[in-house]
Formats: structure tokens, C-alpha cells, sequence
């Protein structure tokens, strides 16, 4: 009964130590990678609140943090395990912990903004969840577990109550009874894997005591062995002792007996021991490879009886996600670098699911070498605790992570336990919450009686869900949705009660929006279109029973889209907010006003029998739009174009007074804007004339029905022309030609001028390339340029492709362009004119003085020419202050080295007056009109200068 005695006796401190240190420094790099998956979590949360000093010095204490206890652990298992009980290692360890300690109570002192409370309790989460979880990896040695915990909460506890706040209180209240549930927590779970511990310790004990009880009798059975040979040898000599020697035989045998006896009682004793804790005993022979194992039924599926081989079977079993944690840690073992191991992985049952088991064993034989040659240990299936932990932390986690709130009740209606989330809603902690009585809480008599029937219903059934009110710690009420769920025991006795509710007050408040966002533009506060709508049909409901007109005035900002392209959206909403103010502040509740989209107003004006009245409400709303606005330091003036439509005279319907009064808006829009116009029935044939136009524009630029017609420039100091203006005309098949006047407009307002322009620069190439190479001469062909063309990228680079296919220099090729495309500041304009000079085309300004008229431009860009506007050129010798301003543009325009083109020349007095001021070169009816390319070769034909001229121009 020795190996008995032994089996069982007491487990010392001395015998903990080790298996505890191994545990520890086993898991130590778990938790310093939870703290730098911290430092991952919690930097981006207080980048911008942090001091940067602050901020850096703590990565990087982490991250030599990391690279210390990755060392240390290192030499640690490189050290013999005898080695490893000396008091350096657990110094060491302890120091480390206490520097981890104090770099996550960091994030509570210097880090985490203490008036942001949004971003200090998701920081406070973070950092208190893994303060946790290393607490409870360090709780088989309560020592650690205090040199971690220590310094991670006393020091932010100590500064959130000397900061005296009442949210750093209550923080600091909160820290504290959650730093005692740990400490409470990190003690259950010492005590429980020091008791594991010690059972496995005993287990080994055990097994210790097995073997050398099997060596005790193959040691005895030797001996009688010898003595049978001795026996037999000296029978004939010891003949006269035989009763003698009968006698110690029998002692002998007794006393085999009683051992063998003693043999299969601590068998029995570990069998059934093993069997409690449903272990399975392995014995694995490495110089056959085969393993003796015992539950090899419900470990792996195999027959008991099997004798399977630990790399053939065995083996290919392992999880290979675990399988190099195995063989790192046998190869540890077998170094002789752990006097034992105990490790956790997963295997594959026969029947193809995986099981946890927990391996525990030694190695029993070695060779003189030190080569294993025996090992001896036990596994048992611990699935279940593993489900059972993974269940307890995902049960946890959906119980704090929920974003309802969650209560749990006593039969009584105490509060047993809160989540998060009721705090948040409440406003009442957990601390304060757990323990007092739902009835307590609820503040009012009427709530009190709405738990008392619930809960009388609750004891029928056993589940309730409704809409009730509750009551916040400041005591405001508010709706809240809540399920409340019986649990019952095997007796159907109610055990607790848990509830769900969640806040419907920004329920409420997302519907008011959504029905207040339903009917108004969110950003000028007026009516939007859908409330518009109702209010046009009431209205004109309301005119038809009373018999009276109703006026529908439809008002347009003009160029509003170059403001919000030019200055961007803020300035652009910041004037529609200006515009709402003043329309809302002239106009009163007493007409609708409604904003139908960007830059869309209408106002309803019931009993509007005066046109006059009509006229001048309109008047003074263009008036008052006209003053000026400061918006963002912009001093903006502008105006709008109104369309009025009546009804019953004009229109049956409200969408037909919708539809007319646009169609009047936009037709003031095209006289010039600033204006307002009622609508007529000519507006309408008008308005289709103009839609039909539009549509057939597009099928003109498909089937090529645009000709190119050019009118000559002549060249005043030879007399000679020597370059066109190429001028688009379209050659409709009902209409006959038409003047660009009446298309022009339309192309630009839909986009086609784009396209049309690509045509009319590439028939003007393909007429000059023929001239140049066919003569009768080369011609410089100008072509106006579109600003809608000038803003795409690219284009310099499609004008290099289109001369290159005509095979036209590009010093014939001069393109017009208009003084507001050289004043807008766009990155594509300033990049495609300096390709466009590059390549050597020319640039001129067209309409010189009607525009912007800056000369900070003709400075910048490359312009080669000024072209002055008709308008100028027609007063000549009938205004004397236009005679002054054509000489001033001619000078300019030379001393800077430009050349100067006068357009709309149509008498002689006009082309007299430009000879002796010096313009370069004249165009208009004087000269020719526009005509197209067969005319104008015949007419250069005429027109060529005599040799001896050609060679001084040359020259």
C-alpha cells in the first residue's frame, strides 16, 4: 500500500512552481500581442486628441515592450527546467507585467480626451476588455495576476478621482467595482486551475507510482527466478533442508502475492481515477513507433484494442492549424528543456468531426544519448469545456455588445443584471441599477402599475411584447419597445424574468423628420415640390369654386450654374438660402412659395385678377434678387427670369399652368434673362418651333447637313486676301439654309456644340489643306472656338490629330476665342491653349472690348491677334469716343505685337479710317459676304497679288 500512500499524498508549493511558470511564460506572448492589437484599436480613436509625444512614447514603450518579453520567453524555454525555478525568471516576469500594467493605465491618463465622452468610453472599453482578458490569462499565478493588474488600474483610478469631474467620478466608481469583480474572478479561476493542477500532478504522481510498481516486480520476479536456479542447483545438497526451504518458498510466494495484490489495487485505483476524468492512458514505444492507448473508442474512433503508430495514425489526425504547436512543443520536451507537457489541440474523430483533447505526458526511457526512446502520458476529450467557454464568451459579449437594453429580474422584480446598453438609455449605471427593485425604479405610480400587470400576465404566459413608457434618471419619459421572456425551472416554478427594450425616441424623431423632409427642401426651409403640388391642386381648386384667377409666377437664377461651377456648392447653397430668405421675407405667408429644384422657385398667387398687380409683384422680385449679396466674402449680384401663367385664362389644369409658366421663364431666359414674361399662346408654337429645332440639330450633325462658309479677310498693306473666317451654316432639307443666329443658341444650351464644333474645325482643315497643296493659295482659316470645346481635355490634342490627317500646317489654322474664355481660371483651358501654342496655331481674341476687356490676359496667354467688335467699327466718324477707342486698340495692340483684325466693315469711310490708323487686316460686306468654298477660290483667283509683291511680303 506504499505506491497507494504515495498516489495520494499532499502536492506542495515547491511542486506548483514550475508547471505554474511554464503556464505563465507559456502564455505571456498572448498578452502583449492584446496589447499592441490595443494600440491598433486606440490610435486612430485619439490621433487628433493625443499628444503626439505623448502618443509615440507609448507605441513605442509597447513595442520594446514586445520585443523584451519575446526574448525573455525565449531564454526562458532555452533554460533547463531546473534552472527555471530561480527567483531572476519570476523577476523578470513580474517587471515585465508591471510595465505592461503601466502602459495600458497610459491610455486612461494621457491618451483618452477626458471631454469627449463618446470617444473616452469606447477608449475605456477597449483598454478595461484587454486589462481583462491578460487578467485572466494570468490568474494561475495570482502573483502575476497582481503585478499586471495593479498598475493597469490603480494610477487611472488615482487621476480620474483627483480630477474631480463628475463623469471622471463615476468612471473612477465604475473602475473600482469592476477592477474587485476581476480580482474576485482572477481568484475563483486561480483556485480552479491550481486544483487542475494539483489533480494532474497527483495523475503524474500516479502513473510515477505505476511504473515503479512494475519495476518492483519484474525486480522480484528476477529474484525468484534466481532463487529457483539456486533452488534447483543445491537440491541435492540442501536435501536435508527441504521443509526449511518449503517454508521460505511459501513466505516468498506470500509475499509476491500480497504485492501483486497491492500491484492490481492501485491499477484499479488508477483505472477508476481515470475513468472519473474520463483520461486515456497512452504509452508510446519510439523505437516501434506504435502506441498503447486506452479509449481509443471515444478519443478517435479506433477499436480499443487497435495498437496504432504515432506517425502513420496519429499524426495525420492533428488539426494542421495545430499541428506546429505539437511538434514545437514534443521536440521541447524531447530536448529535455520541459520536465513534462501539457498542451491543448485538435484531433478528427473517425467519423470526420474534430474534438478538443488535452495532452499531458513525459518522457519515461532514454537512450546513454539522451534520445527518447519511451513516453508515457494521458488525453481526454475536452470539447465540451471548450463549447461550454466559447458559449459563456459569446453569451457575454451579445449581452454587452447589444445595442438594446437588457435586464434581468428576480421573481421578485429585483434587478439582477444590466448590460451596457441600459445604462446608455437609462442613464442609470449598472452599479446603481443591480440590486434595487424595478418597481423602486420606475418613478411613478402609473409605471409601478404597468410592471404589476405585466408581471400578472407573465404568469400565464410566457412571453410580452408592446410599445410602454419609461423613465430616464432625470426623469424624463420616454416610448420604448419591450419584449419580456419568462424562465421557468424543470418544476415550471418562474426563476427570472428578461427583458429587451429599445429606445423609440429617435424612432419618433427619424419619422417627424422623415414627414417634415416629405414636404420641405431641408435646405432653404420652403415648401418642396411634392408639397407644391397639393398646394397648386387646392388652390386651384379653391379658384374654380370661387370663380376666380389664379397666377402661377415660375422664377429661374440666371447663370446660376457658373456661380456653384465657379465658386463650388457651399457658396452656391449659401446664396439659394440667401434668395429663400428674401423671396420668404417680400413674399410673406400670404402667397405659396415653394423651391422646385436647384435653382427653380414658383410662388402661387391666388384672386390674381390684375395683371398689373401680377406685373409688378414680379418687378419687385427681380428688384430685390438684383441687390447684392456678400456670401463668403463674394459680393454677388444676381438675377432671375420670370414666367407667369394664369389660370383659367391661359391654362385648364394645374400641371398645364406648371407647364406654361415655365415655358414663359424660359423664354425670358433667352431674351437676356433679368426680365419677366407672361405667358402667351405664341410662346407655345414658340417653344415647339424651338424643340423641333433641337431635335433636328442632332440629326444634322449626324447626316452632315452643316456646310462651312467663309468670308475673306483682306490684308490692307497689300490689298490682298490671305485669310477667312470659316462661318457654319446648316443646310435644312425643308427649311433651306438657316443662319447660325438660330441654332447657334440651341447647341449650346444642349451640349451639340461640342460635336458641331469638331465638324466645322475639320471641314475648315480639310478646305485649307486643299487650297495650300491645290491652290489657288494659302489661306489661314480662323475658327471659332466654343468654351464648352476649351474646357474638354484633350482638345489640343485632337486639333494635332485633325491637322495631321488633312496634312495642314499649323500656322494656317488660327482659332478664335471670346475674352470670357480666357477670364474663367480652368486648369484644361490654361492646358490646352499652351498645347494649342506648341503645336503653332494661332489665337486670336474675338469681339475685342464687348467682354471683359482685361489685359492681364493678352499677357498671359499667346494671342497673336485682336479682333474689334462691329459694334465699334459701325459708329466710326459718328462717335467720336469709339474713333478714340479703335485708334487706343490699334496701339496697343502693336506696341504689345499683335496683330488687329476690324470686323463688319461695310463702307469706305469705315476702311479709309482703319488704312490710315494702321489695322492689319478688315473683314465684312464691304469686302465679301460670307460664301462658300467654290466662290471664295474663284475670288482668291482674282485676287492674287502680282509677283514682285508677293516676293517683297515674302521678304
Amino acid at each position: 500500500m506504499t505506491g497507494s500512500r504515495a498516489a495520494f499524498s499532499p502536492i506542495s508549493q515547491s511542486d506548483l512552481r514550475l508547471p505554474q511558470m511554464d503556464q505563465l511564460y507559456a502564455r505571456s506572448r498572448l498578452p502583449q500581442w492584446l496589447l499592441l492589437f490595443t494600440a491598433l484599436l486606440v490610435t486612430p480613436l485619439v490621433w487628433n486628441q493625443a499628444s503626439a509625444f505623448h502618443l509615440f512614447s507609448w507605441l513605442g514603450a509597447l513595442a520594446l515592450l514586445a520585443v523584451l518579453r519575446q526574448m525573455l520567453v525565449r531564454r526562458y524555454w532555452q533554460t533547463p527546467s531546473q534552472d527555471r525555478l530561480r527567483r531572476r525568471w519570476s523577476f523578470f516576469f513580474h517587471l515585465g507585467n508591471l510595465a505592461s500594467g503601466l502602459c495600458l493605465s497610459w491610455v486612461y491618463i494621457a491618451l483618452t480626451p477626458l471631454d469627449n465622452f463618446a470617444q473616452q468610453a469606447l477608449t475605456y472599453s477597449i483598454a478595461g476588455g484587454v486589462s481583462l482578458c491578460v487578467g485572466v490569462l494570468y490568474a494561475t499565478r495570482f502573483s502575476a495576476f497582481i503585478s499586471f493588474l495593479l498598475p493597469a488600474w490603480l494610477p487611472p483610478l488615482a487621476w480620474l478621482l483627483h480630477d474631480g469631474s463628475a463623469s471622471s467620478k463615476g468612471w473612477a466608481t465604475m473602475g473600482m467595482l469592476l477592477f474587485f469583480f476581476i480580482v474576485l474572478t482572477a481568484v475563483l479561476i486561480h483556485r480552479i486551475m491550481r486544483q487542475a493542477m494539483i489533480s494532474n500532478l497527483r495523475n503524474e504522481s500516479l502513473l510515477a507510482n505505476l511504473g515503479s510498481a512494475h519495476q518492483r516486480t519484474e525486480e522480484l520476479n528476477q529474484q525468484l527466478t534466481r532463487e529457483i536456479m539456486q533452488r534447483r542447483q543445491a537440491e541435492q545438497s540442501l536435501r536435508d533442508s527441504h521443509i526449511a526451504l518449503e517454508e521460505r518458498v511459501r513466505q516468498r510466494t506470500a509475499e509476491l502475492e500480497a504485492a501483486t495484490h497491492n500491484l492490481r489495487a492501485s491499477e484499479a485505483q488508477l483505472s477508476l481515477a481515470m475513468e472519473a476524468s474520463q483520461l486515456g492512458l497512452w504509452d508510446w514505444d519510439l523505437t516501434t513507433d506504435k502506441v498503447y492507448h486506452s479509449r481509443l473508442k471515444p478519443l478517435f474512433g479506433m477499436p480499443e484494442d487497435a495498437v496504432p503508430s504515432m506517425l502513420e495514425d496519429l499524426r495525420p489526425l492533428v488539426h494542421p492549424a495545430d499541428l506546429t504547436m505539437v511538434r514545437k512543443t514534443l521536440v521541447q520536451h524531447m530536448k529535455n528543456k520541459t520536465h513534462a507537457y501539457r498542451m491543448e489541440y485538435r484531433v478528427r474523430h473517425a467519423d470526420g468531426h474534430w474534438l478538443w483533447v488535452e495532452d499531458s505526458g513525459r518522457a519515461v526511457e532514454r537512450d546513454a544519448s539522451g534520445r527518447v526512446l519511451r513516453m508515457i502520458g494521458t488525453r481526454r476529450d475536452i470539447s465540451a469545456r471548450k463549447l461550454q467557454d466559447e458559449q459563456a464568451q459569446l453569451s457575454a459579449t451579445v449581452f454587452e455588445a447589444s445595442s438594446e437594453g437588457i435586464f434581468i429580474l428576480s421573481p421578485t422584480l429585483d434587478i439582477l443584471a444590466v448590460n451596457q446598453a441600459y445604462s446608455v438609455i437609462t442613464g442609470l449605471q449598472q452599479q446603481d441599477a443591480v440590486g434595487r427593485n424595478m418597481l423602486e425604479l420606475s418613478g411613478s405610480d402609473e409605471l409601478r402599475q404597468q410592471f404589476l400587470h405585466l408581471q400578472s400576465m407573465l404568469n400565464n404566459k410566457d412571453r410580452w411584447q408592446g410599445e410602454m413608457t419609461a423613465r430616464r434618471r432625470s426623469g424624463e419619459s420616454f416610448p420604448i419597445w419591450l419584449q419580456v421572456t419568462v424562465v421557468r425551472n424543470p418544476a415550471a416554478q418562474i426563476t427570472h424574468y428578461v427583458g429587451f427594450f429599445a429606445d423609440l425616441t429617435t424612432h419618433r424623431q427619424t419619422e417627424e423628420q422623415l414627414q417634415y423632409l416629405t414636404n420641405y427642401d431641408p435646405l432653404t426651409q420652403l415648401a418642396n415640390r411634392r408639397r407644391f403640388s397639393e398646394n397648386l391642386q387646392e388652390a386651384t381648386a379653391r379658384a374654380r369654386q370661387s370663380d376666380s384667377q389664379l397666377a402661377l409666377l415660375h422664377i429661374d437664377l440666371d447663370r446660376f450654374k457658373h456661380i456653384n461651377v465657379t465658386l463650388g456648392h457651399a457658396v452656391a447653397d449659401a446664396l439659394l438660402q440667401e434668395v429663400a430668405h428674401r423671396l420668404s421675407a417680400l413674399l410673406g405667408d400670404e402667397h405659396g412659395l415653394a423651391r422646385l429644384s436647384a435653382d427653380e422657385f414658383v410662388v402661387i398667387v391666388e384672386h390674381a385678377n390684375c395683371s398689373e398687380t401680377l406685373g409688378t409683384l414680379a418687378d419687385h422680385i427681380l428688384e430685390r434678387l438684383r441687390e447684392p449679396m456678400l456670401i463668403a466674402d463674394h459680393e454677388l449680384v444676381v438675377t432671375a427670369s420670370i414666367g407667369i401663367s394664369l389660370f383659367p385664362a391661359t391654362a385648364r389644369d394645374s400641371l398645364q399652368l406648371i407647364t406654361q409658366a415655365n415655358q414663359a421663364m424660359q423664354h425670358a431666359k433667352h431674351l437676356g434673362g433679368n426680365r419677366l414674361q407672361f405667358y402667351t399662346p405664341q410662346l407655345r408654337a414658340y417653344s415647339l418651333d424651338r424643340l423641333q429645332l433641337e431635335n433636328q440639330l442632332r440629326k444634322a450633325i449626324e447626316e452632315q447637313q452643316l456646310i462651312v462658309y467663309f468670308q475673306p479677310k483682306l490684308h490692307l498693306a497689300s490689298d490682298c486676301i490671305r485669310s477667312a473666317e470659316a462661318l457654319v451654316r446648316w443646310q435644312h432639307p425643308t427649311r433651306g439654309l438657316i443662319m447660325p443666329g438660330e441654332f447657334i443658341s440651341i447647341a449650346e444650351e444642349t451640349g451639340l456644340i461640342v460635336a458641331l464644333g469638331e465638324q466645322v474645325l475639320n471641314a475648315a482643315c480639310a478646305q485649307a489643306s486643299h487650297w495650300c497643296h491645290h491652290g489657288p493659295a494659302s489661306v489661314i482659316v480662323s475658327v471659332n472656338l466654343s468654351v464648352q470645346q476649351l474646357r474638354q481635355e484633350g482638345f489640343a490634342s485632337r486639333v494635332r490629330q485633325t491637322l495631321q490627317r488633312h496634312n495642314l500646317p499649323a500656322r494656317l489654322l488660327e482659332l478664335e476665342l471670346t475674352e470670357s474664355m480666357l477670364a474663367e481660371h480652368s486648369e484644361a483651358i490654361v492646358d490646352n491653349i499652351n498645347e494649342l501654342q506648341a503645336l503653332g496655331v494661332s489665337l486670336s481674341v474675338d469681339d475685342f472690348g464687348t467682354g471683359y476687356s482685361s489685359l492681364a490676359y493678352l499677357k498671359r496667354f499667346p494671342i497673336s491677334t485682336l479682333k474689334i467688335d462691329r459694334a465699334f467699327i459701325a459708329a466710326l466718324n459718328d462717335a467720336p469716343g469709339d474713333d478714340a477707342i479703335v485708334r487706343a486698340v490699334i496701339a496697343m495692340a502693336h506696341s504689345l505685337s499683335l496683330q488687329v483684325v476690324a470686323e463688319g466693315v461695310e463702307t469706305e469711310a469705315q476702311l479709309q479710317f482703319l488704312k490710315e490708323n494702321g489695322c492689319d487686316d478688315v473683314q465684312g460686306y464691304l469686302i465679301s459676304r460670307p460664301i462658300n468654298a467654290e466662290a471664295f477660290s474663284a475670288l482668291l483667283e482674282q485676287n492674287q497679288p502680282p509677283r514682285d509683291l508677293l516676293d517683297t511680303l515674302g521678304r
